[in-house]
């Protein structure tokens, strides 16, 4: 994997690629690894450099949650470990407008 670094917000150094978190849990729909693998994934990711997770409150589905994972998997986290999130969703639709989420599930 790259070494390349990138200043996020100006001084924060994080590599390249990241590691979108989105996709542990199956959210928003398909298929998702089992507990073992997600974890072995997300550990075997930092292994190889990766110092930044993209997640959200958002990926979680049928009691599994991406931010759960994540900190199962790598608390307690490396220094230089970078976590993303966002803040809001915009849903389209009949019932457009700001949505917040419920707790994970």
């Amino acid at each position: 994997m790259s070494d390349a670094r990138w200043a996020m917000g100006g001084d924060l150094p994080v590599g390249r690629i990241g590691y979108g978190a989105m996709k542990l849990t199956g959210w928003p729909r398909g298929d998702r690894p089992d507990r073992d693998t997600a974890l072995a994934v997300l550990r075997r990711a930092v292994e190889l450099g990766v110092n930044h997770i993209d997640t959200s409150n958002y990926y979680a589905r049928d009691g599994v949650a991406a931010n759960e994972l994540i900190r199962a998997a790598l608390h307690p986290y490396p220094d230089d470990l970078v976590l993303v999130t966002k803040v809001g969703a915009l849903v389209e639709g009949r019932t457009s407008g700001w949505h917040r989420p419920s707790s994970a599930g």
